[in-house]
């Protein structure tokens, strides 16, 4: 167990000992149920994957615990020191974001705009500048502090993207298939960062993902969903399971020569 007085000099950390509860979780749209029943306990320093075929409920559970979907249930966050909060600080990063590729708007004007009330322009101080720079060494995307926003590559936005929403440190990060489109050295990278970040501050961490070979590589526990959770555990739990193939139509064998790749 990590030492709590450690942790306490850190105020980004917390020490391990803080969860996230999501309980009795459920969306219904008309008569339509969409996901029902969803319990889950998620441990600070724990990333949980969650994987489905298409029109399971992956992105819907996400909109639901950002508050932007009418739910049933409760999701809550005990903090490391016994605290109870129904609302915890939670950080988010989409699929994508439209941008406008001709817009001078630089990776500093965003984190800026987010920062402040001020326009931009009138607020660059030096010590607020370190501030953002520091935030993107974090996700390993300081070079980009004056790039513009529209001449970033897929992986460099998503990771741009990525330190924003750790700006606060939030208790819960939701990640929406933030790799979507993205090759392989920039899937890679963002993977590598993640767990970095998982270290580093002991994050709660949601991740909806179809690339099965890295949440087989960096998660440490896996949510099978189809409206309701069809099994979890550990990825080889879960990629043995008999619902896994089932859903996702595999056979056990060539899944496993393959090591993983959807």
């Amino acid at each position: 167990m990590k030492n709590i007085q450690a942790c306490k000099k850190d105020s980004r950390k917390s020490c391990g000992l803080c969860t996230t509860k999501i309980e009795n979780f459920g969306v219904t749209i008309g008569s339509t149920v969409i996901l029902s029943d969803i319990n889950l306990h998620i441990h600070c320093g724990e990333l949980t994957a969650i994987i489905g075929p298409n029109g399971a409920g992956k992105s819907t559970l996400i909109k639901a615990l950002l508050g932007q979907a009418a739910h049933t249930g409760t999701i809550s966050f005990v903090r490391s020191d016994g605290d109870f909060s129904n609302h915890p600080v939670v950080g988010y990063v989409p699929q994508s974001l439209n941008l406008d590729a001709t817009s001078p708007t630089s990776v500093l004007d965003l984190f800026l705009a987010c920062r402040s009330a001020f326009p931009t322009w009138l607020v660059r101080s030096k010590k607020e500048m370190e501030k953002v720079r520091e935030r993107l060494s974090q996700v390993r995307a300081d070079h980009l502090l004056f790039r513009r926003l529209g001449a970033l590559s897929g992986g460099e936005l998503q990771r741009v993207l990525l330190a924003l929403a750790l700006d606060p440190v939030p208790d819960i990060l939701l990640l929406d298939e933030p790799v979507s489109g993205i090759d392989q050295n920039g899937l890679e990278l963002f993977y590598e960062t993640v767990a970095s970040l998982k270290r580093d501050y002991d994050l709660t961490i949601i991740l909806v993902s179809h690339d099965l070979e890295m949440v087989r590589e960096y998660a440490d526990r896996v949510v099978l969903l189809n409206q309701k959770i069809l099994v979890a555990g550990s990825p080889e739990e879960v990629f043995q399971h008999d619902s896994f193939y089932k859903v996702f139509s595999l056979q056990r064998q060539n899944f496993n020569n393959r090591g993983g790749e959807n």
